[in-house]
């Protein structure tokens, strides 16, 4: 006898970093940026007026959009805006991901791209990073019915250069290749120069990170305005309001403070480039991080023992019971202090 659930879509949902409730930790697990955002954004904040909030926020983010397109210099018809990358993203799966022929991601990679895969019922093929963590380009020159690859990745830190995703676009111009840049203020090259010569290039980036506003879900993506007329076709046959007026309020002001968003990411590279040495000296194996994080090994103490030590004591970092990483912890860079505590805390322990 057929029952209800047989005719359900299941899928095993993307697992989040945990969030904590407890105070007084020091929390290295979700790639937070641990300073806050543009004083714009606070004092943005206390001038609303709360009685906007009966009306709907502006369908187009038209704000917001505007002024990510004069920062980037592009057309405003070549800015898509989401609640996070992660909307943004799921909208361009949904969009872009649609012939027969399976979409290439990497094996070790950002975990939710087989989520959207099988949510939407997308075939797909993991394509295996080398020893070193990195992308095997011919790899990427199969036939296929799309491109997604995070630059710097994730969960690895590692980064690829321009050439190397050039060769990809040149060799699938049939197809739309996703470069999600999540992490590409850390120190990696955007490939948003490119877009000018590949018109099926969607460059996906978010606030979460460099800009410390991971609390506010903005995301958005730039490519050519075909690309974008038709994420946003699909975008308003789902949701119309996709982004709330706060949001878009306080997007604004992230984008205008230049100065500090510079001063906030040297501060995270500087820290970053610290504690490589410290976990270096330490016996920790890495590959050179690009991101706001450090994905490491020990040869000597196992991951997980690590993790589950440094938790104890209040320290949270992210571990991954994966193959090929399972014996890896990824670090997110705090500030100086927390690093700080963290390195005292292995040190101690490592004795």
């Amino acid at each position: 006898m057929e029952t209800w659930e047989e005719n359900v879509r299941k899928v095993v949902p993307y697992t989040p970093g945990e969030q904590p409730k407890a105070k007084n930790i020091i929390k290295l697990n979700t790639n937070e940026n641990p300073y806050p955002p543009a004083p714009g954004v606070e004092r943005a904040l206390r001038e609303m007026d709360v009685q906007e909030f009966r009306k709907y926020p502006d369908a187009e983010t038209k704000p917001l959009v505007d002024v990510l397109a004069e920062y980037f210099q592009v057309k405003p018809e070549q800015v898509f805006v989401g609640v996070g990358s992660d909307d943004v993203l799921a909208m361009s799966f949904l969009t872009f991901f649609n012939s027969k022929k399976p979409i290439l991601f990497p094996d070790i990679t950002y975990s939710f791209y087989d989520v959207w895969a099988d949510l939407f019922q997308i075939p797909y093929e993991c394509q295996p990073l080398d020893d070193n963590f990195h992308i095997k380009i011919d790899d990427y020159k199969k036939e296929c019915g799309g491109i997604v690859i995070p630059n710097p990745n994730a969960p690895t830190g590692v980064a690829m250069n321009l050439a190397q995703v050039k060769e990809i676009l040149q060799s699938h111009p049939e197809v739309i290749v996703i470069i999600d840049e999540a992490y590409i203020d850390f120190g990696a090259e955007s490939a948003l120069t490119l877009l000018p010569k590949y018109e099926n290039l969607l460059v996906v980036q978010t606030f979460s990170k460099s800009r410390s506003m991971a609390g506010m879900r903005i995301g958005y993506a730039i490519g050519a305005p075909k690309l974008i007329k038709y994420l946003n076709d699909v975008k308003y046959s789902f949701n119309s309001y996709t982004m709330n007026m706060t949001a878009l309020t306080l997007g604004v002001e992230a984008v205008k403070d230049e100065t500090y968003f510079r001063e906030t990411l040297q501060k995270v590279i500087n820290t970053r480039e610290r504690i490589q040495k410290e976990l270096k000296a330490l016996g920790f194996v890495f590959q050179d991080s690009k991101s706001n994080f450090i994905f490491a090994s020990h040869p000597k103490y196992p991951a997980k023992e690590l993790f589950e030590a440094l938790k104890k004591s209040g320290i949270y970092v992210r571990y991954f019971n994966k193959p090929r990483i399972d014996n890896y912890l990824r670090i997110s860079i705090g500030t100086d202090e927390e690093m700080d505590a963290l390195v005292t805390f292995l040190k101690n322990y490592m004795k």
